[in-house]
Order: structure tokens, then sequence, then C-alpha cells
């Protein structure tokens, strides 16, 4: 099995950057940022998603359990060029929440990768701020298809989009909803591509 940790250094794929990009525009429309928010990319892997709202809010924070996915993130700010982020190894299932609180949480492709779906977002719950707000990118339920025979860590494949939204409430989320933000591979073998949802809500 490959790990993250071997495959940081050619995380960066076009399909990748392009992906962050397009669910990143959704992120805009589904939830109010402002240029005074605090936002956590939650299992941030090298930033993507983080690096593309970096424009929009006050400051970004990436955060992933990766050793190897947050070298690579370091290296990026390594010039300078970007002030207002910083990346963290952090395990959201085993490690404190930082000190200071965000406003803002968003993740894409890593709730599936959580075995316990209740404690990931409760965890996600606990780096908020009251009132701070979630958006998080993940897949429909699908036929084990996604990914690779060799993929690192796959405990769910895909969710139900209601189910989700209970979990969400239950650990305390508010104005629980989800949207379509894209669909993968949609000209390739896989009929109908693969869904990819945002799960909006703010923390009670």
């Amino acid at each position: 099995m490959t790990t993250f940790d071997e495959r940081a250094r050619d995380w960066d794929t076009p399909d990748r950057i392009a992906r962050a990009a397009e669910v990143a525009e959704v992120v805009r429309t589904a939830i109010p940022l402002e240029p005074t928010d605090r936002l956590v990319d939650v299992g941030a892997g090298t930033g993507l998603l983080g690096l593309a709202l970096v424009d929009d809010v006050g400051e970004v924070v990436l955060l992933d359990p990766s050793a190897g996915m947050i070298e690579v993130a370091t290296a990026k700010l390594a010039g300078g060029s970007l002030p207002t982020v910083s990346a963290s190894r952090h395990d959201l299932l085993v490690d404190p929440p930082p000190a200071e609180r965000f406003d803002v949480a968003v993740s894409l492709l890593v709730l599936h990768h959580l075995a316990d779906t209740r404690a990931a977002l409760r965890g996600i719950r606990e780096l908020l701020v009251p009132g701070g707000r979630i958006a998080l990118a993940d897949l429909d339920t699908e036929d084990g298809t996604f990914h690779s025979a060799d993929a690192e860590g796959i405990h769910h494949h895909g969710f139900d989009r209601a189910g989700l939204e209970a979990i969400a409430r239950e650990v305390g989320f508010d104005e629980v909803a989800t949207r379509t933000a894209i669909v993968l591979d949609e000209d390739e073998d896989h009929f109908g591509g693969y869904p990819v949802f945002l799960l909006t809500g703010r923390s009670g």
C-alpha cells in the first residue's frame, strides 16, 4: 500500500489542482467568507483547497496527519509570498484542537478516509468558534471503484447525504444542508461519474 507520505511529492497533479479550484468556487457560493475569517483546511494534504481560498479570508491554516504532505505544503510557503498561511501536522481524531479556534472549516475528500465519521465531525466542530461554518466536500455513495486497489485508508465508499446530515446535526451543527459540488470522471469508464457533494452547516 502506498502511503500519503510517499505520494506527497507527486500529489499536485493538474487534475487535483483543478478539482480544488472548482470546489473552492462552490464553497464561495455556499457559505459567507469574510476578510477577517480564520479558515482551517482539515486533512489539507498539500493545501490545494485552502490555498485556493486564501484571498477570500484573513488567515488559512493547513492541517494534515501526514508529515510528508505537510512538508510539501510548508515548502510552498517557504518563499514568504503567502504570509497569512501556515501548515501543521495534526490528526483530527487523536490530537487536541489548536488553542485558537476557526471561523470556517473546509475539507476535500477527507471524511471517507476517517473510520469514525461521528468523531470526525465532532472533532471539526471543536475546531470552530460558536457559529463557525463548515464546507466539507466528499463523495456520494459509490460502488468502490473510485479508488485504486492500493489506495490508503478507505473507510467509506462515499456517504448517503441524508445520513451524513443527520450525524452533523447530532454532533451540534445547525443549518445543515448538502448540495452537489462537482462530478468527477464524467467522461471516463464509470457511467455518470462520481458526484461530490458539499456538506454545509453552522456550529451551534
